[in-house]
């Protein structure tokens, strides 16, 4: 029976019928933007031919799929660059990540940024040649044969069947399915040039790259990011569809780098992290102590104001509690290893007359406060019970994570965790999605998006029914915000799904903040239950909630939001005073302590600088408020009111001035 010469295809929603053997690039031949396609949900090759029946979707190289493969296909021009310059470097991985790629390569010296201007250049002239990206189906003998030089191929091919849980970047080369390898051949004579292990897919040839592409850095690396192997080198670079979608990505750096909480933290003097401390370790100067007391303090007010209830917990436990807890069964690697104590010997035999507990530090204020909850009887009228906490906590985040405030291993959660009943579940859902948006945007973020994590099905707690029910009324509940609702499949903790605050930046970027996880599980464990008004002891549903995340990461972001120039009200040093000479030091002092009566943090600038210079000083250090004085001021009982932007107001009597600052600062104004 012959094969049927025409096939049915759902192409962008529409149905179509083509011959037989039809490429996504013949169905898209006058589409240049147009690089890979979507096949029944699965991204494949331009040059791969469509099955009947199938759902085909256009991929564009702007959308976030193409700008995937777009920079995956960058990363193996860069790769087959460094092995021409470098013969002996042995291959790693190379996956896209947010906006750009890496390549991981065995190589016996370190790339200086002039090898990676060299390889830029070499780069461009592979791109020139419009090499093919040719899809290549091996069995795992013909992959060896072809990857016999690659000894970290080699490796993945052996891990092939469980490449998802490998390491970094493993999936990318090899996964349970067919193994592909991806030649880039020369046109004109067919020869293949170079060639990797690769899932794919990838764009149809090396001139769609376009020249849009920039290598950024190189950095050491440990082979599928484990510690206990080798480390590599690898080289960061980014891809972009036109050459000015690539000024304005490095625009957005070059802004980003202006903004650096770390470096502004050193400028302004906020925080430091000392060698003697440890890596993640932060501590806070006076002036970010200031803003941070300042943080907190208003949090609490609003806190209080909602209902909170406020606790206190110590920093560490047994670890049965977090036996309990499920913790140490499915978070034990982000917790700091047992502090082995209390154990009795005997003086004269040496024998365990008393066993020793293992202690932890905890990674989480949840079980300490189910512990509070369960401390005596507790009826339906009291709930729901909203427990607040600012407790320390403590995580073994790696050294290659650990960055700055907003990736720390000691870090102070605004944590809270409420207790109520299945009927009062949704509205306080409701009521704490509210409270959490509202109070960021009090300190300055308006630009929110959701984010609902659900279940990873190889790692949680509970039953499927309970998961769909939770999972189900925290949709609705983002639904109903009115924000755009993102999945995030797999992505809930092990005892609950969670609704993320995505909030973007002044200059766009996206920061994780706020989260609520709605949880039937722990109190199941803990035993929890409160008496309801007919007389049964049902459990009740624990709503954890993280507003800020971490004071630590909150504020790092906060600086960085605003280019270190805070809102006055959060502002460590709010007013500075200069007098114009030495003659108006008094005057500008009275000025100055009248402001202090009002609570305003102010200070006058006596200094032997000249006025120029304490200007220019008041404008580095970001301070909202100068006020100045000289002799016309002084006779008018005036002063002139500079603000941080340049711009001045002359002759502002002080009366009206101070009640400029203080309006400002009570009711956040700037």
């Amino acid at each position: 029976m012959s094969a049927p010469q025409n096939i049915t295809l759902i192409v962008d929603g529409e149905e179509n019928q083509v011959a037989a053997g039809t490429t996504g690039t013949e169905l898209f031949a006058g589409r240049r933007d147009v690089v890979v396609v979507r096949v029944d949900g699965e991204l494949r090759d331009l040059d791969r031919p469509l099955p009947d029946g199938a759902k085909v979707e256009s991929v564009t190289i702007d959308s976030p799929d193409g700008l995937n493969v777009l920079r995956h296909s960058t990363a193996h021009v860069m790769a087959q660059a460094v092995q021409q310059l470098r013969p002996d470097a042995k291959l790693g991985i190379g996956p896209y990540i947010t906006d750009g790629f890496y390549f991981d390569f065995d190589v016996e010296e370190p790339s200086t940024p002039e090898d990676l201007k060299t390889l830029e250049k070499m780069m461009l002239k592979i791109v020139s040649q419009n090499q093919k990206f040719a899809r290549r189906v091996v069995t795992e003998d013909e992959a060896r044969a072809a990857m016999a030089d690659e000894p970290y191929k080699l490796i993945l091919l052996g891990l092939k069947s469980d490449a998802e849980d490998a390491g970094e970047g493993a999936s990318v080369e090899v996964g349970a399915g067919e193994i592909t390898i991806y030649d880039n051949v020369d046109r004109k004579s067919g020869e293949t040039i170079w060639c990797d292990l690769c899932r794919g897919p990838h764009l149809p040839s090396t001139k769609l790259i376009t020249y849009a592409y920039a290598l950024s850095r190189s950095a050491a690396a440990y082979w599928l990011g484990s510690e206990k192997n080798k480390q590599l080198q690898r080289i960061y670079g980014t891809a972009w569809p036109t050459k000015e979608d690539l000024k304005a990505y490095q625009d957005r750096l070059a802004e980003a780098e202006r903004r650096g909480h770390r470096r502004l933290g050193a400028e302004l003097d906020l925080f430091s992290f000392p060698d003697e401390l440890g890596s993640g370790l932060p501590v806070s100067h006076p002036k970010g102590g200031i803003i941070r007391r300042t943080m907190e303090g208003y949090s609490r007010r609003r806190h209080e104001e909602a209902g909170y209830e406020f606790v206190y917990t110590p920093h560490i436990t047994k670890g049965h509690l977090y036996e309990v807890s499920g913790h140490l069964d499915w978070y034990r690697e982000g917790m700091f290893p047992a502090m082995h104590i209390d154990e009795t010997r005997d003086p004269d035999t040496g024998e365990v007359v008393k066993p020793g507990q293992d202690y932890y530090l905890k990674p989480m204020n949840c079980p300490m406060h189910n512990l509070i909850f369960r401390s005596r009887g507790r009826s339906y009228r009291e709930l729901p019970l909203r427990l607040f906490e600012f407790g320390s906590v403590y995580r073994y985040e790696k050294s290659g994570v650990v960055h700055g405030l907003t990736r720390v291993r000691g870090m102070t959660q605004d944590d809270a965790h409420i207790y109520c009943t299945r009927e009062q579940m949704k509205d306080e859902l409701t009521t704490t999605l509210n409270f959490v948006l509202d109070l960021l945007k009090d300190y300055g973020l308006e630009d929110f998006y959701l984010e609902l994590s659900t279940k990873d099905p190889e790692k949680f707690v509970g039953s499927d029914e309970a998961w769909d029910e939770a999972t189900h009324t925290l949709a609705e509940v983002a639904e109903a915000s009115g924000l755009e609702l993102v999945p995030d499949p797999g992505g809930a903790a092990f005892y609950g799904p969670k609704i993320s605050v995505q909030a973007r930046d002044a200059i766009g970027r996206t920061w994780q903040m706020s989260t609520i996880q709605l949880d039937f599980n722990l109190p199941e464990r803990y035993d929890l239950e409160y008496q309801a008004a007919d007389g049964t002891r049902p459990r009740p549903v624990m709503i954890h909630r993280a507003l800020f995340g971490s004071v630590e990461r909150f504020m790092g972001v906060l600086i960085e939001h605003y280019a270190g120039a805070f809102p006055a009200w959060l502002a460590p040093v709010q007013v500075v005073g200069i007098p114009v000479a030495e003659a108006f030091n008094d005057y500008m002092s009275e000025v100055v302590a009248r402001l202090r009566t009002q609570g305003i943090r102010a200070e006058a600038d006596l200094g032997s600088d000249r006025f120029p210079k304490k200007i220019r000083t008041a404008s580095k250090d970001k301070i909202p408020f100068v006020l100045m004085a000289g002799g016309d001021d002084a006779e008018a009982g005036a002063v002139p009111f500079r603000f941080r932007d340049g711009s001045q107001d002359n002759g502002i009597p002080v009366d009206e001035a101070v009640a400029r600052i203080v309006d400002a600062v009570r009711n956040r104004k700037s």
